[in-house]
């Protein structure tokens, strides 16, 4: 097998002008003399433009009908278009209701100038607390939805709940296109994008939130993340013309930053492509410089993005930041050492342990400088989600009995080995990574690698956009499998790696070579593999799911609440418009919606005081007096109380995981033996006793609405507490 000519030999040419000159004018020379046929550019240049456009052609086209679906498919859902304005919001459940509240009051607004500064200095969501909403949660989205609205003149054409909802099915056909053009570019073959799309919307329920929750930051910010890797991807292949490595550049650029500014925890999924990166310039000597061109990106988007999202310190103290910083001064400090001898090895391992290094240090120190408010939480909930630490917490209970926040279920690897998914990924991962393993451990025993791979060398682990999707999909695979909720960020890498694969010529010979395939000539087998396998699966899964599919936007289903709607409707006509609400922080964001009356609480899970007020709010599900929760809400001048009666009788499989249990567990009212004490309530269950109706609950709370689900009750105003 020929040996590959590596950077050194490169070296060694520059340094011996008078002979590279004589071999490059030789070969000018032969290029010249050698006759060209006329027609044959002609006809490489025709069939080149027809297989990109075709490409594009069905990128294109597969982004929008995957937004044409997800449209019907919501219309049918809901029944939509035949429901009233307060029908319509009650289908944004949760923190979606709180995002799409704030473009409604946009919208309402006298100005932009005016409705931004409200937002920045609200005061009118939650009582006694004035925020920044569009720096705490987030709300760059709804801005720039509400200023298109408004500019482009579609309050006269579209209703702005059709228009909202609009952009973010565009935003998921945008992605599916990236996803495709990211799988095209590293099999070269658009037949890898068909299949893409097609395992990414087979399985939508592991690839995205969209039909659970559409207004979700990630639902706005991952798509331009997937334009982001479908740039660095086409950035770091090899033997890029110049124009096309700018536009992949520029792309790059514009895409981090706008991922950025949609999502609040962008930064820490652009760390894990920054280590992928860091990985990729330690085992890849190629695209060093290329990979720093990305950092600086990084450090861009970072302090563009602290001073647009108000002076935001949790971008100063982001592990990112700190691991840029790091890689670019041990740059610096990188002495100019021949590569592949034992100095050249030793400083390696010296600069990847001066980068772990830097990286902590730096972090540690910027915590210590900048004021800032992150949120513990997260690591206390690692701590105690890895069994490091025991806790009787609330709020860090009820997150780990979350379904997000758990491992992945059975059923989910079910789902993925069905659509024949999963098989298909790691047999593609596996052959990508032993490839890559076999290349490093070469370049690390110095032997030399040639420029240029050809297909039947069979080396696709050498190629450096390879490498880089190889170690992003395993970081991203390693956190999916602990927490449930991070396999929307990489299910959808999966359908991407697994197409390409499978479609991929270079793939098939590289196993091939490894078999030691004899009978059938390698290259003429992987040429019929990489079309006949596709071709095969595409068809088994036209087979079985389309009619499925088809079945979905045929059935009418309906989004039937009326309990919930009467609520709306009796708190808009009969509470006064200076009332406080309180109650389960769900809810809470539904009123604020729906009604745009004050609450106690959001359903927000980034604040430290929020997080609060919701255990708080809580323990009117708990075994306290009556004393202690009118203690509590008028300590947040709550007028009215609405106790859910799906939360005060819930009755779930997880015992432990109920909202009532939890707050047992916290207060101590559970019977448990700790030594040789037995603690207990002596007060029943506030949410029962308070519909009794007797002393001392009618002192502080009187009944002023029920219906099957909610029972509304108003704080009185009391002078003397009675025990």
């Amino acid at each position: 097998m020929a040996e590959e000519e590596g950077p050194t030999v490169e070296l060694r040419q520059r340094k011996k002008p008078k002979s590279s000159e004589n071999t490059e004018s030789a070969k000018e020379e032969k290029i010249k003399d050698t006759p060209v046929p006329e027609r044959a550019p002609k006809y490489v240049l025709f069939q080149r433009f027809a297989k990109f456009f075709i490409g594009c052609l069905a990128a294109a086209t597969s982004g929008m009908m995957y937004a044409l679906y997800l449209s019907a498919y919501h219309e049918r859902k809901f029944w939509f278009s035949s429901r009233q304005e307060l029908e319509r919001e009650i289908t944004f459940q949760g923190d979606s209701a709180i995002y799409y509240s704030y473009y409604k009051d946009m919208l309402k607004a006298p100005s932009f100038e005016r409705g931004v500064y409200e937002l920045t200095h609200n005061n009118r969501t939650v009582s006694l607390k004035t925020i920044n909403a569009v720096q705490q949660m987030s709300l760059y989205p709804e801005l720039i939805a509400s200023v298109l609205y408004q500019a482009t003149g579609s309050n006269e054409i579209i209703e702005p709940v059709y228009f909202y909802i609009g952009i973010v099915f565009g935003l998921q056909g945008i992605y599916v296109t990236a996803l495709f053009v990211t799988s095209w570019l590293m099999s070269g073959t658009w037949l890898a994008g068909m299949l893409t799309v097609a395992w990414f919307i087979i399985n939508r329920v592991d690839t995205t939130r969209i039909d659970y929750s559409i207004p979700l930051r990630e639902n706005w910010a991952l798509p331009y993340f997937a334009c982001q890797v479908a740039a660095l991807t086409g950035y770091l292949k090899s033997n890029l013309n110049t124009y096309t490595e700018r536009f992949c550049y520029l792309l790059m650029s514009a895409s981090t930053y706008t991922f950025m500014m949609m999502w609040e925890y962008s930064h820490y999924l652009l760390f894990l492509q920054a280590i992928s990166l860091f990985l990729l310039d330690s085992f890849s000597l190629e695209q060093s410089d290329k990979v720093h061109e990305v950092y600086k990106i990084y450090i861009f988007s970072l302090f563009l993005g602290y001073l647009l999202q108000f002076e935001n310190p949790a971008l100063l103290v982001s592990p990112l930041l700190s691991l840029v910083a790091a890689l670019i001064l041990v740059k610096c400090l990188q002495l100019n050492v021949k590569k592949g001898t034992f100095v050249g090895k030793l400083m390696k391992v010296i600069n990847f342990y001066l980068v772990c290094t830097l990286t902590v240090t730096f972090n540690i120190i910027m915590k210590m400088f900048v004021p800032h408010k992150e949120n513990g939480y997260m690591l206390k909930f690692l701590e105690v989600k890895f069994g490091l630490n025991m806790t009787k917490n609330f709020t860090m209970n009820w997150l780990l009995c979350q379904e997000s926040l758990q491992a992945p279920s059975q059923d989910f690897f079910l789902r993925l080995t069905q659509s024949s998914l999963l098989p298909f990924y790691i047999l593609v991962l596996i052959i990508c990574f032993f490839s890559m393993v076999q290349i490093i451990f070469r370049r690390i025993n110095g032997k030399s690698m040639k420029e240029t791979v050809s297909l039947e060398d069979g080396r696709i682990g050498g190629r450096p956009e390879i490498i880089y999707h190889v170690i992003h999909t395993i970081l991203l695979g390693s956190l999916a499998m602990v927490i449930e909720g991070l396999k929307y960020l990489w299910t959808p890498y999966v359908c991407m790696l697994a197409a390409f694969g499978v479609c991929s010529p270079e793939l098939w010979i590289t196993l091939f070579k490894w078999l030691r395939l004899r009978t059938v000539h390698p290259i003429l087998l992987a040429l019929i593999l990489s079309m006949a396998v596709p071709t095969i699966i595409g068809f088994s899964l036209w087979k079985e799911f389309f009619p499925r599919l088809m079945t979905e936007l045929s059935e009418l289903q309906e989004f039937y609440d009326p309990d919930t709607v009467e609520l709306m409707t009796w708190i808009k006509r009969q509470a006064p418009v200076a009332a406080v609400f309180a109650g389960s922080p769900q809810l809470m964001g539904a009123i604020k919606l729906c009604t745009g009356w004050m609450v106690t609480s959001l359903p927000l899970y980034n604040d430290d005081d929020l997080l609060k007020r919701n255990e708080n709010i809580y323990q009117i599900y708990s075994k306290r007096s009556a004393e202690d929760i009118y203690k509590i809400l008028t300590s947040y001048k709550a007028n009215y109380l609405i106790v859910e009666d799906a939360i005060c009788n819930e009755v779930g499989t997880l015992r432990g995981c109920r909202v009532k249990d939890l707050l047992d567990i916290a207060n101590g009212h559970v019977v448990c033996e700790e030594g040789d004490k037995l603690t207990y309530s002596k007060y029943g269950r506030f949410c029962h006793e308070v519909k009794i109706n007797y002393s001392p609950y009618v002192n502080y709370f009187t009944r002023v609405y029920w219906n099957r689900s909610y029972f509304v009750y108003k704080i009185n105003t009391v002078i003397s507490f009675q025990s």
